[in-house]
């Protein structure tokens, strides 16, 4: 994977390092950004560091923060647990960071916020979904995403409102994540009146999958909903496809946002059709013109969670702004109670941490390998 925009950062690093306890030390803002760096699942690592490096890059050029400049440290955690456990260790003990972005998997999320709620650090993650984030009142774990059981709303009524699915199965990759959202919108189906007429776990990491094709075909499915990421989601729907399933819809999550979908996948010509849940794509908004023209003018397209994490950045540096404070306590009280205007608009968070208004949507991809959000069904 790329390491171009985490250079900035890293090269920071090394000159208050070589200066040791200089002022130019004193005069930085360590914010973690974690996230799966290397792996299946790097693409999505890759969104959070050019978003986060941006904005940093932004707010540096005006002044900083409380008069410090921002500097970033990348957590690799490749969507593994244990690993993002170590990344929470390192980047709390070790790094100093008052701040994190991160992670990604609920299932990292979930043990690494653990350990920034005992070191003080409040930490905002762009893309977990799972419920138990902020569910377990840790006082500065905060979203800038919406939750699973509000995605699997929005799937569930698709499926039944506009797909008119009848008999729909239901998969999922056995994560915290992918599980998750899978029994939410199973949930929402079943309250709709349509009971899945298959509900299966698939494991990370495998690549075939002719069982369970050879199950949904058994049972006649018209639908089939997958709750997980692209590694997986690619390479089912080509044995969908390639198997004769071509009449069944394949609906997925945010976890296949990402131009990698394709490549997983064998070709745009798979993955025409499939439809996915996701916010409201903020390179359609005003407030991120200005930011999205600077990305495609340097090459570069903000896809899926690169916004995202751009807008975390932002919502840390107003928090410690207005706090007059860069420790994690204070930020996370200050961001509670005020609205903060991002790239992706405003964004108000409750005392959990949740954001207060959800936007998830449908997309769909096309032929070219490309997705773009659908009109809201009425």
């Amino acid at each position: 994977m790329s390491q171009t925009f985490y250079r900035k950062g890293f090269l920071a690093l090394a000159v208050a390092t070589a200066l040791g306890a200089s002022s130019f030390v004193q005069a930085d803002l360590k914010i973690g950004v974690a996230g799966p760096m290397t792996g299946a699942n790097a693409a999505f690592g890759e969104q959070y560091m050019k978003g986060a490096q941006a904005a940093a890059d932004e707010i540096n050029a005006k002044g900083g923060v409380n008069g410090e400049k921002i500097v970033l440290v990348a957590g690799d955690d490749a969507c593994e647990p244990k690993q993002a456990v170590a990344v929470a260790n390192r980047l709390a003990d070790q790094d100093k960071v008052a701040a994190v972005v991160g992670h990604f998997c609920s299932s990292s999320t979930i043990p690494a916020s653990e350990v920034y709620d005992e070191a003080g650090i409040i930490a905002i993650t762009p893309g977990s979904t799972n419920p138990q984030v902020t569910e377990r009142g840790l006082s500065a774990m905060f979203r800038m995403c919406g939750r699973d059981d509000q995605q699997g709303i929005v799937a569930g009524d698709y499926i039944v409102d506009v797909l008119k699915g009848k008999k729909v199965a239901v998969l999922h990759d056995k994560d915290t994540y992918g599980q998750g959202l899978a029994d939410a919108t199973k949930a929402q189906l079943t309250k709709r009146g349509v009971a899945p007429v298959l509900y299966e776990g698939l494991t990370r990491g495998e690549k075939d999958f002719s069982a369970v094709v050879t199950k949904i075909r058994s049972v006649g499915a018209d639908v089939v909903y997958f709750g997980g990421l692209h590694p997986e989601a690619g390479p089912l729907v080509r044995q969908l496809r390639e198997q004769g399933l071509t009449d069944v819809k394949f609906m997925s999550d945010d976890g296949i946002v990402t131009d990698e979908l394709v490549t997983t996948a064998g070709g745009a010509k798979y993955v025409d059709g499939v439809l996915m849940t996701f916010g409201a794509d903020p390179r359609m908004l005003p407030d991120s013109k200005a930011v999205v023209d600077a990305f495609r003018a340097k090459g570069t397209e903000p896809e899926g969670y690169t916004l995202y994490s751009y807008a975390s950045i932002q919502a840390l540096a107003a928090a410690f702004t207005g706090a007059k404070s860069n420790k994690g306590a204070d930020a996370a009280a200050w961001l509670k109670a005020n609205p903060v205007q991002t790239v992706m608009g405003k964004k108000e968070w409750d005392k959990k941490g949740d954001l207060k208004v959800s936007d998830y949507v449908v997309y769909q991809w096309d032929k070219d390998g490309k997705y773009h959000q659908l009109e809201k069904q009425k």
